[in-house]
């Protein structure tokens, strides 16, 4: 491990996890490193988690405030939930343990957008961070640290932490090196300027972090990989979801809309964001870029192939033969993918600039455009906004997707009213189920309620929609947005109830 740490001043602060894990505090708020399963630490927080484990047994309170990039894994927010040893969380979860606690009404969880974490953090929004644990692959002999497979919010936390402890994991390759475009030149307004990025592929920043060495209290050597989950292969649902979204962009370049190369790619993480990376290597478009938060399998296989030119993220999430296919293939990736903090990856003025078309995942929506992407029946919440809202807003183009049904279509995805409110019909351009494409631009919201009937909705709850919308336009108190509120949000509750929309 001597060759992970070559800064000769920093090797006398290694020491274990539980040692490290014992400079963390009742009360601490913590910013912890990794997006999407991807760059956190291994080891500390199971420490931690035996620690407040402990103190429980004893009767003691051990709680801490938790930030991240995203989401991590079952090492990190999992165990900690376990021992209810989180207090408040942000800005994402993924982890079932978690969710059950957040939604136990057990534990306080700020869900926001991802671009606005950091610049909130500058600004002191969020008070003194007091300890920062970052994974990375190495630390250089003038103690700059070489970033692992994700990015996040690391720069933010090294820089704000009081303290900074690091995990310096083996499995992360020394060749990431290189990868990395750490943006220094971000300040606070009214002193802010441009950020000189024009294009995905510029580089405008350094490969590493730097950190003041008197802050590193603490150093762990780990030798753990990643959470890397596998992708399902695309099913039918998934292929004609992205069948309609290739379509869609064949005719947008046709009309003259679109360059035949298209503009940056930005994708969320799933099985349908993979499906429409498969349909674009199969298509006639190439030199594509992405400008995007997580690279996937799909876009991987899209480099390899050259469809895709170069790809600009802040994190990977890939499946166990993805990441073997990176560590197997790293001299030719790190010539073709840019990963950078999250404040840069998802910023709006970027995104807006680039033109980016956005493909974002979502739980319903609704006859005007209203997209929930993190809520069941209203109250429970799933995951979290994550960076859509971030793209979403800002794109040149921004898709939905969703099956049309779920629970084996007791419930349609498709509703009069969404029972929470992510993205409003205001940010959202193109709505896509397997049943087809509704285009959203220019219509008022009467004709955006025919299309998304028409062309998204499922054949099993057309006519209950049609139904609704019909007696709406006649009994509604405005006939602008035509809704009967107490119906409206039946829907859902007949759901709960009945455990099926159909059931009268």
């Amino acid at each position: 491990m001597s060759t992970r740490i070559q800064a000769e001043n920093l090797r006398q602060r290694v020491m274990s996890a539980e040692q490290a894990a014992a400079l963390i505090q009742h009360e601490m708020t913590v910013g912890m490193s990794g997006f999407t399963g991807a760059g956190y630490p291994k080891a500390i927080p199971l420490a931690l988690a035996k620690r407040m484990e402990a103190a429980r047994a004893e009767g003691k309170p051990f709680q801490i405030r938790v930030l991240t990039g995203a989401s991590t894994a079952p090492e990190l927010d999992g165990v900690l939930a376990r021992v209810n040893g989180i207090g408040m969380r942000m800005p994402y979860q993924s982890d079932p343990v978690l969710r059950d606690r957040i939604n136990a009404g057990e534990l306080d969880y700020l869900d926001m957008h991802l671009s606005h974490v950091a610049q909130n953090t500058w600004f002191g929004f969020y008070g003194q961070l007091d300890v920062a644990v970052i994974e990375v692959a190495g630390i250089l002999p003038d103690g700059r640290l070489v970033p692992s497979s994700s990015v996040g919010n690391n720069k933010t936390w090294i820089s704000e932490a009081k303290r900074v402890i690091l995990e310096v994991n083996r499995q992360q390759s020394e060749k990431l090196l290189g990868m990395h475009d750490i943006y220094y030149g971000t300040a606070l307004p009214p002193h802010r300027k441009p950020i000189p990025l024009v294009r995905p592929d510029d580089r405008i920043g350094e490969t590493t972090f730097y950190c003041d060495p008197d802050k590193i209290v603490a150093i762990v050597e780990t030798d753990a990989p990643d959470r890397n989950s596998a992708f399902t292969p695309p099913d039918a649902t998934s292929q004609r979801i992205a069948g309609h979204v290739l379509d869609f962009l064949n005719n947008e370049v046709t009309q003259g809309r679109l360059p035949k190369n298209l503009l940056p790619l930005q994708s969320g993480v799933g099985n349908i964001a993979n499906a429409v990376m498969a349909g674009l290597g199969n298509s006639p478009f190439r030199d594509l870029t992405a400008y995007t938060e997580v690279i996937q399998d799909g876009m991987m296989d899209l480099l390899k192939s050259g469809v895709l030119r170069m790809a600009s993220a802040t994190s990977f999430s890939l499946s166990p033969e993805g990441m073997q296919d990176f560590l197997d293939n790293i001299d030719f990736y790190r010539e073709r993918i840019i990963l950078r903090p999250q404040e840069i990856s998802n910023h709006p003025e970027l995104i807006r600039r680039l033109g980016c078309l956005t493909m974002n995942g979502m739980i319903e929506a609704d006859l005007y455009g209203n997209v929930n992407s993190t809520h069941l029946m209203a109250s429970r919440i799933q995951n979290g906004i994550g960076g859509s809202g971030d793209f979403a807003r800002n794109a040149y183009i921004s898709f939905f997707l969703t099956p049309s049904t779920a629970k084996n279509g007791k419930i349609s995805c498709i509703v009069p009213m969404v029972s929470h409110v992510d993205h409003t019909e205001h940010d959202v351009t193109v709505l896509v189920t397997e049943q087809g494409l509704a285009d959203l631009r220019g219509l008022s919201p009467k004709q955006r309620a025919r299309q998304v009937i028409d062309h998204c909705a499922h054949p099993d709850y057309r006519d209950m929609l049609n139904d609704y919308f019909d007696r709406a336009c006649r009994d509604s108190y405005g006939k602008h947005t035509p809704h009967l509120l107490p119906e409206a949000l039946s829907w859902h509750q007949r759901y709960v109830e009945t455990g099926s929309m159909r059931t009268a």
